[in-house]
């Protein structure tokens, strides 16, 4: 049930939210639009993943099959539904599952799990993140001198995650189910890039990382790159299911928003919360006794405008995304305008400039971790 506001209108009354999924494109706009959101549709990414030729696939399958698999990554629930079938249709269905059976099972995520576990198979462990990164991470300590690794590729090639295994002595398979591929006809896209870049939306959607790099390729195709990545560091908000997802945006700088669980409805219902606060602007009680309000770019301190340059800001920006919480210096360079490509320095520099503007104490360092807004 959706609870009106106020003024008896839906949540999202007057919010316009643009979506760039393909798959379960309907639901999601339902969602919005129940809850009295514009909704403008711009898929990034085909309707449907391009499965690879059988024949490579079931070859692919066969070099799996003929010696016994030590690890066995499993990426996404798609991909492994789809190798499921294609083995029953090629009758190697029961050799695969018992192949996997045998192995140490790593799982990105619980969709993965979710089709694993309808086949009999139990992952050994998985990620509270849902990062394929975390997965990898998981493995880097670990000696893995003549280990035979499998690796269910998630869409996109995988081959440099590859090199990174054997370089710890592991044998590694990489088995692509299907690719993920740009949206076949891009107008709707385009058309959502202007709305982006002329900041006409309070928020966009996205529900899988390929999706950010497709709307970037596009936006830098009609040279409006810098001008989407600049409104989603000022009035729109970028929204991702989870943060496979955000975790795309950071190389760009760009702040993001994703639920705790990575599923549609709490994405929705994020937004749900996020849209109205933003509008009517987040106020945070300083420790210092001071209040802090912020406004899209506008930031007042105890009810004077501070102007703050675009590092500062975007220094802000992500530590109120949780105030209070802790903020590496690495996820905090992220957000600065420049990038990854500059230095924590940048970021020591940028929140020196911070606390000029709102005191010595409004940001605390916490050794050997980050950054924090002190609040009361």
């Amino acid at each position: 049930m959706v609870s009106p506001d106020a003024d008896g209108h839906p949540p999202l009354h007057g919010f316009r939210i643009g979506v760039t999924a393909a798959r379960k494109v309907e639901e999601q706009i339902q969602l919005f639009t129940r809850r009295g959101a514009e909704v403008v549709w711009g898929p990034a990414l085909s309707l449907e993943p391009h499965l690879v030729d059988a024949d490579t696939l079931r070859a692919a399958t066969e070099r799996v099959l003929a010696e016994p698999v030590d690890i066995f990554l499993a990426t996404t629930g798609v991909g492994m539904k789809g190798w499921f079938t294609a083995t029953q249709e090629w009758g190697l269905y029961d050799a695969l599952v018992a192949a996997l059976g045998e192995a140490e099972i790593l799982a990105r995520g619980p969709k993965s799990m979710g089709v694993l576990r309808r086949h009999g198979l139990r992952e050994l462990w998985s990620p509270d993140s849902e990062c394929f990164d975390d997965v990898l991470a998981h493995l880097r300590g670990r000696d893995l001198s003549g280990r035979r690794i499998v690796v269910q590729e998630h869409g996109q090639d995988l081959s440099m995650v590859a090199h990174a295994l054997r370089r710890q002595g592991a044998r590694v398979e990489t088995v692509a189910i299907y690719r993920v591929e740009r949206a076949e006809d891009p107008a709707r896209l385009f058309a959502l890039i202007d709305q982006i870049a002329d900041c006409s939306l309070d928020a966009v959607t996205f529900t899988a990382a390929p999706a950010v790099a497709a709307l970037m390729e596009a936006a830098a195709s009609v040279g409006r790159r810098d001008d989407v990545v600049s409104a989603f560091q000022s009035d729109v908000l970028a929204c991702c299911v989870g943060p496979v997802a955000a975790a795309a945006f950071e190389r760009h700088g760009v702040p993001t928003v994703y639920p705790e669980r990575s599923r549609l409805g709490a994405m929705v219902r994020l937004l749900e919360t996020e849209l109205p606060l933003r509008r009517q602007g987040l106020s945070i009680s300083l420790a210092t006794g001071s209040t802090l309000l912020l406004h899209g770019d506008a930031v007042l301190l105890d009810g004077v405008e501070v102007h703050l340059s675009g590092s500062p800001l975007a220094v802000l920006n992500a530590l109120v995304t949780n105030p209070g919480q802790v903020v590496s210096r690495a996820d905090l360079l992220a957000h600065l305008p420049s990038g990854g490509a500059g230095s924590e320095h940048a970021v020591e520099m940028a929140v020196a400039r911070l606390r000029s503007a709102l005191g010595t104490r409004a940001v605390q360092t916490v050794i050997k971790r980050g950054y924090r807004l002190a609040v009361e």
